[in-house]
């Protein structure tokens, strides 16, 4: 890679620009599967209420019997016109973080990828995150249209209605963030490191396993010419690598993501805190309150990150061409 290219890379306006393309892509493919999320996470049993479905099959029958399909999507203007600068926001910010903590050599060890994916995560809840989620919940749960939802918080709670949970926000974002980020910079680090799959394939060991490995790398990366340095990751491993992160982030923040929709919900009202939120659920639900939602959360950020990824890692190439 020439010298030149080297500063593409670093450049956080490729990253910025490029996650803002990657982020519209991937809202608008996922938003039934979030919608769903959001409602199986405002159920509560405070108020002694039997929730009205509680899979995501039966949340998606009972929408669209009760409110019509298009309710499906209450909430997604809103995060489209988040989406954008939120995702720019993100592997932007990531990228300007990984260049700080990085070494002489330009190499970060995964506390340091977890840290830099932290940044990013803390930067997008501030700026773009908390608003919109507060905006996107309130809709979903009154199903309000955007403008109608916006007047309604405006008249409720003023201009700090926007800003609801935004503690809750930041330690679910910047959590999510890290964990996201670690393991797909590790991953891509894996599968793109041309000079360690080639001295595999030189390995002693059975040759027709080894040419089964090295085939089936193929499909998520490809060498550099020389078989030196770093390759390039594939659609397809971008994809894979892309859903993978999102299950690792899914499982390991849900609890976070479960309060800090409690928190922007029409009964916020209820929780003094963030931590008061936090006790109420594990009275009300248990421990298993904390992970309500998760795989219809799964069901939107597994695909969802899958194609931020992809998209992010072949829209970039074009952008630095063009733009850079």
């Amino acid at each position: 890679m020439s010298g030149n290219d080297s500063k593409k890379k670093a450049n956080p306006m490729v990253a910025l620009t490029t996650g803002c393309i990657a982020g519209a892509i991937e809202a608008i493919a996922v938003w039934p599967m979030e919608n769903i999320k959001t409602q199986l996470q405002l159920q509560t049993k405070l108020k002694g209420e039997a929730p009205a479905f509680k899979s995501i099959g039966g949340g998606l029958l009972y929408t669209i019997r009760t409110t019509g399909f298009l309710s499906l999507y209450n909430g997604l203007g809103i995060t489209l016109v988040g989406s954008v600068p939120k995702a720019g926001i993100r592997f932007g910010g990531n990228s300007w973080c990984k260049k700080q903590l990085a070494d002489k050599e330009g190499k970060l060890t995964m506390g340091k990828q977890f840290l830099a994916g932290m940044g990013a995560g803390t930067l997008e809840a501030i700026v773009a995150v908390t608003p919109m989620e507060t905006v996107k919940t309130k809709l979903i749960q009154r199903n309000l249209g955007l403008v109608e939802g916006c007047v309604v918080i405006m008249k409720e709670s003023g201009i700090t209605g926007f800003y609801q949970g935004v503690v809750a926000t930041v330690l679910k974002q910047s959590s999510n963030q890290g964990l996201r980020f670690m393991f797909f910079n590790k991953y891509k680090d894996l599968l793109t490191d041309t000079e360690m799959w080639r001295e595999r394939e030189r390995e002693g060991g059975r040759e027709r396993e080894r040419k089964i490995i090295m085939r089936v790398r193929e499909i998520f990366a490809t060498d550099t010419p020389d078989g030196r340095g770093t390759g390039k990751i594939t659609p397809i491993g971008s994809l894979l690598g892309g859903m993978m992160a999102g299950i690792f982030s899914t499982v390991g923040n849900n609890p976070f993501d479960v309060i800090k929709t409690q928190m922007q919900g029409a009964n916020s009202h209820l929780y003094k805190n963030t931590l008061d939120c936090f006790i109420q659920i594990l009275k009300a639900d248990g421990v298993t309150g904390l992970y309500k939602g998760m795989l219809a959360r799964m069901g939107r950020v597994v695909p969802g990150q899958g194609i931020i990824f992809m998209s992010f890692e072949t829209i970039q190439v074009y952008i630095e061409k063009a733009f850079f």
